[in-house]
């Protein structure tokens, strides 16, 4: 697996350029709303966020590294998506209901639909609420949409990605109240801020999950590039559904 993730570059060294990763850094310890992903700013420093980029995603932790390329450790990215399969066999165990979402339907959704599938034999209750609903936000016109149970946003019959927090805080605001969601982006970070359990994925520019991991707000983070091509990823969701399993049928 470690060598998959490098070779494919999930992880190690990845393509999301240092100065974006810095940029995304800056931007959260100036308390920029959008860039906290729906968790509520906090006072950070820029090098206290570099510092926990460091630790949970293993990028570079030499602040006068400004730009080329930058890393992901995929010891890092094994443990916490052991983890993440961890909690998703609890679930399973229980028979809990799971509300899956995603910002990045070109990619992460290749892990999702597994997921849900897996969950949903197990004798979970896959959460679909609201399908249909208009969650326009920035002037444009979206819908919410589930693609085997998968909550994705879409705009003119294409689906996008997005990192806002406002789809799932119209699904919150409507009552939403899974025992665990599985998310990234404005998906993950507003379930945290509302004291939802919740597993995320998040890439070396998505700083506000890892911080809300290592303040507790989010439940795990697995550091990943969340856009690398779907088939990719069939490693990382076979490696979480092998732990569902055992509870299905």
């Amino acid at each position: 697996m470690r060598d998959h993730l490098v070779a494919s570059r999930i992880a190690g060294d990845v393509a999301t350029p240092r100065d974006n990763n810095l940029r995304a850094m800056r931007r959260l310890a100036a308390g920029d709303e959008r860039s906290w992903f729906g968790l509520k700013p906090v006072p950070v420093t820029f090098e206290q966020v570099l510092a926990v980029m460091a630790g949970r995603a293993g990028v570079s932790p030499d602040h006068t590294h400004e730009n080329g390329g930058d890393t992901i450790d995929p010891a890092r990215t094994l443990e916490r998506l052991d983890a993440m399969a961890e909690r998703l066999a609890r679930a399973a165990r229980d028979k809990e209901d799971v509300f899956l979402a995603t910002g990045h339907p070109a990619g992460l959704l290749a892990i999702h639909l597994p997921v849900a599938q897996a969950l949903r034999q197990s004798g979970c209750t896959i959460l679909t609420p609201d399908a249909g609903a208009d969650v326009s936000y920035d002037d444009k016109e979206r819908q919410l949409r589930y693609l085997g149970g998968v909550a994705v946003l879409s705009r003119h019959g294409e689906l996008n990605h997005t990192h806002s927090a406002v789809p799932m805080r119209h699904l919150l605001d409507g009552g939403l109240a899974p025992g665990l969601v599985m998310a990234d982006h404005g998906w993950a970070g507003a379930a945290g801020e509302a004291g939802l359990d919740v597993v995320a994925f998040a890439d070396s520019n998505d700083p506000a999950l890892f911080l809300g991991e290592a303040d507790g707000r989010i439940g795990v983070c697995v550091p990943l590039d969340d856009n690398v091509l779907p088939h990719l990823y069939q490693p990382l969701a076979d490696r979480l559904v092998e732990q569902i399993e055992p509870f299905g049928g």
